[in-house]
C-alpha cells in the first residue's frame, strides 16, 4: 500500500469517523472502500462511453453485422 495524505472538510471528517465507528472498522478502510467503489463506477461509466460510440458501427458496418445471425447460437463440437 502507499501512505497519501488527504484533507478533508470537518463535515466530511466527522461524518466518515462515525461510520468507522459504526461499522468498527478504520478510517483508511472506510476511505479505500469508497475510493474503489468510485473507480469502478468511473470505470463502468467509461466502459459504457466507449460501448456507446462503437455501437453505431456494429450496427451498420456489414463486416460486424455479419455475426448479428450468429448471437444466442449454441455451438457444440
Amino acid at each position: 500500500m502507499y501512505r497519501t495524505q488527504i484533507l478533508l472538510e470537518p463535515e466530511q471528517h466527522k461524518i466518515l469517523t462515525e461510520i468507522a465507528r459504526q461499522e468498527k472498522r478504520s478510517l483508511s478502510d472506510v476511505i479505500r472502500e469508497m475510493v474503489d467503489k468510485q473507480v469502478a463506477e468511473r470505470q463502468r461509466m467509461r466502459l459504457a462511453a466507449a460501448a456507446q460510440a462503437l455501437l453505431a458501427d456494429y450496427q451498420t458496418d456489414p463486416e460486424l453485422t455479419v455475426f448479428q445471425a450468429l448471437d444466442g447460437d449454441d455451438f457444440h463440437a
